[in-house]
């Protein structure tokens, strides 16, 4: 079950120290999703603005709004032909600068992940692998992420 606790702990990036963000429910977009709004800073973050109307920092989690379910193997290979997918999306929205003196412009960092129907029941713990594979990589690279997409040095 999706349930964010205040202050969430960001992960190291240049500039910033100790990083929180502290947060309270806000309506998501979409009544398939819960949403938070960014409403306090921790750390030392100097230029990092919280959640405005104007200037959003939110972070959503979706599902899918009709969950797909596998269709029936083929009688005479017991194959099934296609497996759809159930798309759930972690979303996390910023005002950003994009220039001195210019309005705010939205950033928008996705996640999203396609998980064949089924999967879930039936290979849970390769499930569970992929997502703490892939939340590990991004955590470990975080800062150099940030390096990368603020110098667009690989």
């Amino acid at each position: 079950m999706w349930s964010l606790t205040s202050p969430i702990s960001g992960a190291a990036q240049t500039g910033l120290t100790s990083p929180t963000y502290s947060f309270v429910p806000d309506v998501a977009p979409d009544n398939n999703g819960k949403q938070v709004a960014v409403t306090a800073l921790g750390g030392t973050q100097a230029g990092v603005t919280t959640h405005s109307g104007s200037a959003p920092f939110t972070v959503t989690f979706s599902r899918p709004k009709v969950f797909k379910n596998l269709g029936k193997a083929n009688p005479q290979t017991g194959l099934i032909g296609s497996v759809p997918r159930n798309q759930y999306k972690l979303i996390t929205r910023k005002a950003v600068l994009p220039l001195a003196g210019q309005p705010v412009v939205t950033m928008m960092v996705t996640t999203v992940i396609e998980l064949p129907a089924g999967a879930d029941t039936a290979d849970a713990p390769n499930v569970r692998a992929a997502l703490s594979a892939h939340i590990g990589a991004l955590d470990q690279q975080a800062a150099d992420l940030g390096e990368t997409v603020v110098t667009g040095i690989m």
